[in-house]
């Protein structure tokens, strides 16, 4: 029997190309007819395998939870909870920044999602094994899911033009090199978020003296 010319239709096949049309387009860019030209099938034959747009995205969102890295939080890696923390929130907004229009999606919690669920489970039972009691733990994994995606939901930089007449001194004395900001987004976005990590960080570190009677941990590292 010859092969088919075309690869037989998949869940991960589509999701692949869901993925491809978000980070070109945008959530609004996927549809079942765009989706299924891109395909080259029936906009029936999605439906065998997912029953709206809500649960493809999610499956779309689902796949960047899953290139978080988790290694830190492995029992016997040998980081102390805040260098892990601080490890895994760079990885986790490393894959949002490179799938932003995703995170809308992402930033609604992970619902059913598969390896959106194994990163809570993850950061969870890392802050209770480290010593945490459960209530700190669970506000610790909302904490940072709130910065991290806050983060990646928009650029501060690229909030501002790159012309310079657009910030007259008379009006805005403190921001006459706020034109420059634009091309360097990426300088700006990443030190802000390093910024606001160690910062978060180090407050985690003081409470922690406070809540686990007995225990001191090492600051989280300041470097990149």
């Amino acid at each position: 029997m010859a092969r088919p010319r075309k690869p037989l239709l998949s869940r991960d096949r589509i999701v692949e190309a869901a993925g491809a049309l978000v980070d070109a387009e945008g959530l609004d860019a996927v549809s079942t007819r765009r989706l299924a030209a891109e395909l080259g099938v029936s906009g029936p034959s999605l439906y065998n395998h997912f029953r709206n747009k809500e649960e493809l995205l999610d499956a779309v969102a689902d796949a960047v939870s899953a290139q978080v890295d988790l290694s830190m939080f492995q029992e016997g890696d040998a980081r102390d909870w805040p260098a892990a923390l601080r490890d895994w929130a760079l990885s986790y907004r490393a894959a949002l920044a490179a799938h932003p229009h995703i995170v809308p999606v992402l930033a609604q919690g992970p619902g059913r999602r598969p390896a959106g669920l194994r990163v809570a489970d993850a950061v969870f039972g890392a802050m209770v094994r480290a010593g945490w009691p459960p209530a700190q733990a669970t506000y610790i994994g909302a904490l940072m899911r709130y910065f991290v995606t806050g983060s990646a939901l928009g650029s501060f930089a690229r909030g501002f033009v790159d012309d310079e007449t657009a910030y007259d001194p008379a009006d805005y004395p403190h921001l006459g090199q706020a034109h420059l900001l634009a091309e360097r987004r990426q300088q700006v976005d990443e030190g802000a978020f390093e910024t606001g990590l160690r910062a978060l960080l180090d407050g985690l570190a003081l409470q922690y003296e406070q809540t686990v009677t007995g225990r001191k941990v090492p600051r989280a590292p300041s470097g990149a």
